[in-house]
């Protein structure tokens, strides 16, 4: 899996000082300013310890199966902005080497939100996913939809079959909530309300299409 993160953090200097510092208990395998300097902080044969409690498909190790990525960024805390052209370019360049190293399938790049929906937002709907998917890391559909929202178990059916650790309990709870909260902040940024629309439900069908598609073309025959 790739991972990605913002730092969160005021500035660079203390993102990296954090990552670095041992007593933190946090790392990452890079680290990309916004000026596009790329730090190497872990080997990427090592464990980083960049996703904590987590989970996707079933899997709940997710530091022990991931390429953790960090971007400078403050984040929703400190004043969260876009991401600047040399700081996405270096991320491209980066990223396109490690899902061909890695064999990281399309459907495995995602964010801390993602595989962490009920703790975390980053990188959050200022992430530019469609321009990395357009550059070949990870998948992307723009998909528009109006019309009456489907029923919430459908929905959480279809979250669970593209990944996302999600309730079964046909309701709109909470729990659920924010797992499509973060399904909205990677695949539909324009509107995050947490809300089941017919849009999202669009797009979320299309992308578990998508990926079964991708690892029927990865199935030895």
């Amino acid at each position: 899996m790739l991972v990605l993160h913002y730092t969160g953090m005021p500035t660079a200097e203390a993102a990296v000082a954090r990552l670095c510092e041992p007593s933190a208990k946090v790392s990452a395998h890079y680290l990309i300013d916004e000026d596009g300097t790329c730090y190497a902080l872990v080997p990427e044969e090592r464990r980083a310890w960049h996703a904590g409690e987590s989970c996707w498909a079933g899997d709940r190790d997710i530091n022990g199966l991931s390429i953790g990525i960090e971007l400078v960024n403050p984040g929703h805390e400190f004043g969260y902005r876009p991401f600047p052209e040399a700081q996405m370019a270096a991320l491209i360049e980066l990223s396109r080497s490690l899902v061909f190293r890695h064999r990281i399938p399309p459907e495995r790049v995602l964010g801390h939100s993602d595989v962490a929906p009920w703790r975390k937002q980053d990188p959050g709907e200022l992430f530019d996913w469609a321009r990395l998917a357009g550059a070949g890391v990870g998948l992307w559909v723009d998909y528009a939809a109006e019309g009456e929202a489907p029923p919430v178990g459908m929905v959480q059916d279809l979250l669970a079959r593209f990944g996302y650790a999600t309730p079964t309990s046909g309701v709109l709870d909470e729990p659920t909530r924010a797992v499509v909260t973060a399904f909205q902040r990677h695949f539909r940024p324009a509107r995050v309300d947490g809300e089941i629309d017919a849009e999202t439900a669009v797009r979320l069908a299309a992308l578990v299409d998508r990926a079964r598609l991708t690892r029927v073309r990865r199935t030895p025959k």
